[in-house]
C-alpha cells in the first residue's frame, strides 16, 4: 500500500507528542508496579509535568527537580509537601486540587523516580 508522505508528516509528531518520558514505576516481585508510585506518576503528568517537564528536567515555567535537585532543595519531604499545598512565587497552590493520597503519591514519585 502506498501511503502519502503527508500522512506520515502529520501522524509522527502526534505520536511523539503523546508519548511521555516520565519514568514509570518498576514492577515488584509480584510483577505489579507500586500502586502509590503509579498514582504519583498520573498526578505528576496531570498537574506538574507541564511546568517541570515530563522527566522533571525543568522548563521556562518550572524549576528542575530531577538529578537530585528536589532532595537538595527539600531534604525533608514534609517541606516539599507544604510547598505543593501552599505554593510560592510562580508555583501555584494545589491545596484544593489534590487529596491526601494524591499528594503523598506525587511527593514519593518525585523523590523516588525523578530525583
Amino acid at each position: 500500500m502506498n501511503r502519502s508522505p503527508w500522512l506520515q508528516i502529520a501522524v509522527v509528531p502526534f505520536i511523539v507528542a503523546c508519548s511521555s518520558s516520565a519514568p514509570e514505576p518498576s514492577t515488584g516481585i509480584d510483577g505489579k508496579p507500586d500502586p502509590v508510585l503509579t498514582l504519583g506518576r498520573e498526578v505528576w503528568l496531570q498537574n506538574c509535568a507541564s511546568c517541570h517537564g515530563d522527566d522533571g528536567g525543568g522548563t521556562s515555567r518550572g524549576v528542575k527537580l530531577n538529578d537530585g535537585q528536589v532532595i537538595e532543595a527539600f531534604p525533608n519531604s514534609a517541606d516539599q509537601t507544604q510547598l505543593i499545598l501552599n505554593g510560592t512565587g510562580r508555583m501555584p497552590s494545589f491545596s484544593g486540587d489534590l487529596n491526601e493520597s494524591e499528594l503523598e503519591a506525587v511527593v514519593r514519585y518525585i523523590r523516588e523516580l525523578l530525583a
